[in-house]
C-alpha cells in the first residue's frame, strides 16, 4: 500500500532564451527549496501547503518574466512509482557530509577561541538548517545527523558556558509545593536549555511568584535561595536526569504527558543521546534570543512564551492520541 503522501505539485516551466538571470535565480530558488528535477523545465515537490505557496510564487515570477508556468496536482499511480519519485529527496548524502563536518569540528573545539567556537556553530547550524527545510522525508539519516548536531552543540556549550552540573547521585524525594511558595531560586546567568526550560516551569507550575536570582558563579548564591542546575545546587542533574526533569520528579509533575515530552526535549539539548524531531526549533529560538538579549529576565519571559506555545503543542498531541 502506498503512503498517505503520494500526491505530487508538479511545476513546469519555460523562460525565454535572452532571459539568462531570471533563468538562474528562479533556478537557484528551486534549489534553494528542495524540488526534485525530473528533466529540464519539470519540476517536483511533495504536495503541502507550505511548498504550495512557494511553487506559487515562481509561478507568477516566471510569467511576470515573459516565460510560462503550469502548476499541477499528480499522483504516483503505483508504490513502485512513488518510491522512485521519493528517491529524488534523499538528502543522504547531504547528512553524510554534515556529519563529517561534524566530526571535525568536534575534534577542534578544545583548540578554540570562544569567538571561534561561535563562529563554527553559527556556520554549521546554517548547514543543518538548509538540509533540515528541504528533508522533506526524514529518516534514521536525518535522526543520526540531528543526535550529531545536539552532541556538538552541547560541547560547544560547556565550553563556552563552564559550570555545567555534573549528576548527582542523592534519591529525589517527592516534595510538596506548599512550601515552596514566594521563594528565591537561582542559577547561573546567560541561561541555555536546562535553565531557561526549568525557570520556566518553577514560575509556571512550581512557585507563581517565584523572585530569580541570575549568578555570577555558582558560590554566589545566597543561602536562603534555592539553587538549580549547579553543582551543589538544591535542584541540579541526578542520574540520566537533568535539572528539568528532576523538578518534575521533585513536585509529581511527570504525569502530565505535555511536561514529559518538554522534558525529553529538554534532555536531548542538554546532554544529548535522542532525537526529539521539535528540539532543534527550540533550539533555534533560544539562540536567536540569547542573541538578542544579555539579560536574563527578558530572556526568560521571550523563551517563556516560547515553551507555553510547545506545551500547548505538546498537550494537543497528547489529546490527540
Amino acid at each position: 500500500m502506498m503512503e498517505t503522501s503520494d500526491a505530487w505539485l508538479l511545476l513546469i516551466v519555460s523562460l525565454p532564451s535572452n532571459s539568462a538571470t531570471a533563468r538562474m535565480r528562479i533556478w537557484r530558488t528551486l534549489k534553494t527549496i528542495g524540488c526534485g528535477a525530473l528533466r529540464d523545465g519539470a519540476y517536483l515537490l511533495p504536495l503541502r501547503p507550505a511548498q504550495e505557496r512557494q511553487l506559487k510564487e515562481l509561478a507568477a515570477e516566471t510569467e511576470r518574466e515573459g516565460g510560462t508556468a503550469w502548476l499541477l496536482n499528480v499522483a504516483s499511480r503505483s508504490e513502485q512509482e512513488y518510491r522512485a519519485l521519493r528517491e529524488l529527496f534523499s538528502r543522504g548524502e547531504a547528512w553524510s557530509a554534515l556529519a563529517s563536518d561534524l566530526a571535525l569540528a568536534s575534534k577542534a573545539l578544545p583548540t578554540l577561541a570562544p569567538a571561534d567556537i561561535n563562529r563554527t556553530l553559527r556556520k554549521l547550524r546554517r548547514e543543518y538548517d538548509a538540509i533540515a527545510t528541504i528533508d522533506y522525508f526524514p529518516g534514521a539519516e536525518s535522526a543520526a545527523a540531528q543526535a550529531a548536531w545536539m552532541d556538538y552543540v552541547h560541547s560547544a556549550e560547556r565550553l563556552l558556558a563552564p559550570g555545567e552540573p555534573s549528576a548527582s547521585s542523592a534519591p529525589i524525594q517527592l516534595l510538596d509545593r506548599a512550601s515552596y511558595q514566594g521563594r528565591r531560586w537561582a542559577t547561573r546567568k546567560r541561561m541555555w536549555i536546562d535553565r531557561v526550560a526549568s525557570a520556566w516551569l518553577i514560575r509556571r507550575f512550581i512557585d507563581p511568584q517565584a523572585e530569580f536570582l541570575w549568578l555570577e558563579t555558582p558560590a554566589d548564591c545566597p543561602a536562603d535561595a534555592l539553587g538549580f542546575d549547579f553543582d551543589g545546587a538544591v535542584f541540579t542533574h541526578a542520574g540520566e536526569r537533568v535539572s528539568f526533569e528532576v523538578l518534575l520528579a521533585s513536585f509529581g509533575l511527570e504525569g502530565d504527558p505535555a511536561l514529559q515530552r518538554l522534558g525529553a526535549m529538554v534532555h536531548v539539548l542538554d546532554v544529548g543521546g535522542g532525537f526529539v524531531p521539535e528540539a532543534a526549533g527550540f533550539e533555534a529560538a533560544m539562540t536567536g534570543a540569547r542573541h538578542t538579549t544579555e539579560d536574563d529576565d527578558q530572556l526568560l519571559a521571550m523563551m517563556g512564551g516560547v515553551l507555553d506555545a510547545f506545551y500547548i503543542h505538546f498537550s494537543n498531541a497528547a489529546t490527540a492520541q
